[in-house]
Parts: C-alpha cells; structure tokens; sequence
C-alpha cells in the first residue's frame, strides 16, 4: 500500500523541478517583422533648409550621437559598429540614400531601426532635421565637378 505512494511521491518530486524550469523559459520569439515607415512619414518634407548653419549643428550632434557606429566621415566604419560586426551603410556613397526621403531618414532617426537606438526622447525636432542634411551632406561632398 505504501508502495504505490512512494513510486507517486518520488515521480512528482522528480517532475516538479521540470515542470518549473519550462514554465520559467521564455516563449519562443515570434519571427522579426519587416521594418516599415509610415506614409506620412515618407512624405514629410524637411522644414530645415540645409544651410551651412543647419549643417554644422547636424555635424556637432552626429559627433555626439552617430559618429560612434557610421563613422566620423559617415563611411560606416565606426568603431562600435566594428566591434558589434553591425552592418552600417556608407554614407558617402551617393547609393546608400538615393531612394530615401527626407521624411525616412528622420523617422528612422527618430524612432531609431534595428541595432540602432531611437534619438526622439533626447533630441529636438529641429536637431533630427539638422542630423538629416548633414548625413545627406556626406554624398554631396564626394561628387566631384565636372571638368
């Protein structure tokens, strides 16, 4: 009679700690959705005319903020990416930006993509906008006159 009791006693003090183990792992992830920006976004037009001034506070800012994985040129070769082996696009290439908009580069500033964090908590609109022209400057800076 007690037998019985035991073999169930020992079987439960053996699955217990199982048991508790699998109901503390995490879920299994859902797969990551494909990162899309709103279309309001893709239409919102830069309000900050890229002027030398503009420019230079998008530069002072990305020095702070963005130097660290896109490189102090914006050619993708900043240290942290490095080290993260993050893939960062090279922004002097006239390529890496043709298709984005102005809206597109601010809302992914903005709401950071990826590995990148979201800037909208700390910086101000107008500084988002400022960082947009100086990232489009990198491009501009390469395409040499002709001759």
């Amino acid at each position: 009679m007690w037998k019985p009791l035991l073999v169930v006693s020992a079987l439960l003090f053996v699955m217990f700690p199982i048991l508790a183990q699998q109901a503390q792992m995490p879920p299994k992830s859902a797969p990551p959705t494909e990162y899309t920006i709103p279309s309001e976004a893709v239409r919102q037009v830069n309000p900050v005319k890229p002027t030398p001034e503009s420019i230079t506070r998008g530069k002072k800012r990305y020095g702070y903020d963005c130097a660290m994985c896109h490189g102090r040129k914006g050619d993708g070769q900043g240290d942290l990416a490095a080290g993260m082996k993050a893939k960062v696009p090279d922004f002097t290439e006239s390529e890496a930006l043709k298709d984005a908009t102005d809206g597109e580069l601010f809302y992914i500033i903005k709401n950071g993509k990826g590995e990148m964090p979201p800037e909208g908590q700390r910086v101000r609109r107008a500084e988002i906008w400022n960082l947009v022209n100086y990232v489009r400057s990198f491009a501009k800076s390469r395409i040499s006159p002709r001759q």
